[in-house]
């Protein structure tokens, strides 16, 4: 009985001193070596590896263009150094910076409201036939 309970209470002690030497007090600070200013970083609730500023490089398209060409890419085009499409980006709609408006969206790099529009009703490239009108984005609604 006695060696059972010595042995929770060495088991208790582990944990403590596995805890007490995995979190950091409060008044510890990490300076950042790589910030001329030296701000302080803690690391409060968080693993060293997290931790780590710079633990990947982070490619963007402004220093790395051919990453918007990679597969899987949202687009070929660079804007803000986001990789996005301008021909259906409705942000970046025909060329970086041009905004589509709330009810409009970018077909083929152009702003469409796709509730009125022949060549683009109810979507891009949705066509309505010769002679239909474009009514809430559907050809002939009534």
């Amino acid at each position: 009985m006695k060696s059972l309970m010595l042995f929770f209470v060495l088991v208790n002690l582990i944990a403590l001193f596995i805890t007490l030497s995995a979190t950091t007090s409060n008044n510890e600070q990490f300076l950042n070596e790589d910030d001329e200013t030296q701000e302080a970083i803690s690391l409060r609730g968080t693993s060293r590896f997290l931790a780590q500023k710079n633990a990947r490089v982070v490619m963007t398209c402004d220093k790395y263009p051919r990453v918007c060409r990679a597969k899987g890419s949202p687009g070929r085009d660079c804007c803000k150094k986001k990789c996005v499409n301008v021909l259906t980006d409705r942000l970046n709609c025909g060329k970086c910076g041009k905004k589509c408006k709330y009810s409009e969206i970018c077909c083929k790099g152009e702003c469409v409201n796709p509730r009125s529009n022949k060549k683009h009703c109810g979507s891009c490239g949705n066509k309505c036939k010769k002679g239909n009108v474009c009514v809430y984005g559907m050809c002939s609604y009534a």
